[in-house]
């Protein structure tokens, strides 16, 4: 079945980055539909953050196109990709330390609204203090909103930049591995944060290693290795798939090479 092209929100069309003789991304085909929280999976070095740093703009693309919306994005530069409305995390935390919770949000949100940052910055800015709690309640930080982003625990600073990629408004949140590092109880609660998120913003891309997270989450799988395209489809058609359990669990020849 054919889907509609006005369902398709974010469309990747042969997408290649090459840094010199090494292909980090070898010609993908990628729809995030609306509505879908889209996981990728794949070994360490197959791709993943290589296609999130392409999508936006932190890369420059080598061939193939990016589009959003039905907008060609595949050569502006990062920060009118934000404003266009893709966000994104990153696997290492990227937060503002020596500033509160709640300030880190609020200059994520002027960004988006091109209002002047110190006027907008003011403590005396009443709409952006009410928009930026407003993300760190739906994230469970509007009580440590005024700490220091330093003191925050662990899974409580990955939330926190969740939180401050949210404020840019994003139709499409791009989540770079957001469950590294957490234990149990903070991957549990991570994924009950990202199914509220889901409401807020027209799609999400998942990259994840964490398995139960992927399955949990995913409407579907888009498998990479050697930055390409090796299956897509449900949990279970993905995770059985031929080329991916080589990709994770090796050949009998490679293993007894």
């Amino acid at each position: 079945m054919t889907t509609p092209a006005n369902d398709c929100v974010l469309q990747v069309r042969g997408l290649k980055k090459h840094f010199g003789g090494v292909h980090a991304i070898d010609g993908i085909d990628l729809e995030v539909m609306r509505g879908e929280i889209l996981g990728v999976i794949g070994p360490n070095g197959a791709g993943k953050t290589a296609l999130i740093n392409t999508i936006t703009g932190f890369y420059r693309a080598t061939e193939g196109s990016i589009s959003l919306g039905g907008v060609d994005i595949t050569h502006l530069p990062m920060n009118r990709i934000g404003r266009l409305g893709v966000g994104r995390t990153f696997q290492n935390i990227r937060l503002f330390k020596r500033m509160t919770v709640l300030e880190n949000v609020m200059v994520a949100a002027d960004d988006r609204h091109h209002s002047a940052w110190r006027q907008w910055f003011k403590p005396s800015s009443r709409q952006g203090q009410a928009q930026a709690l407003r993300w760190l309640d739906l994230l469970h930080l509007s009580d440590k909103a005024n700490q220091s982003a330093a003191s925050l625990a662990y899974g409580d600073a990955r939330r926190l930049e969740i939180a401050r990629a949210l404020a840019g408004h994003p139709q499409v949140l791009l989540l770079d591995e957001p469950a590294a590092g957490m234990n149990e109880v903070e991957t549990t609660q991570l994924s009950q944060d990202i199914l509220s998120i889901r409401a807020h913003v027209q799609a999400i891309v998942l990259i994840e290693h964490d398995m139960g997270l992927i399955r949990a989450l995913s409407d579907r799988i888009v498998a990479l290795d050697y930055g390409r395209k090796i299956a897509q489809g449900s949990a279970d058609e993905v995770l059985s798939h031929p080329e991916v359990m080589r990709a994770y669990l090796g050949t009998a020849e490679e293993e007894q090479a």
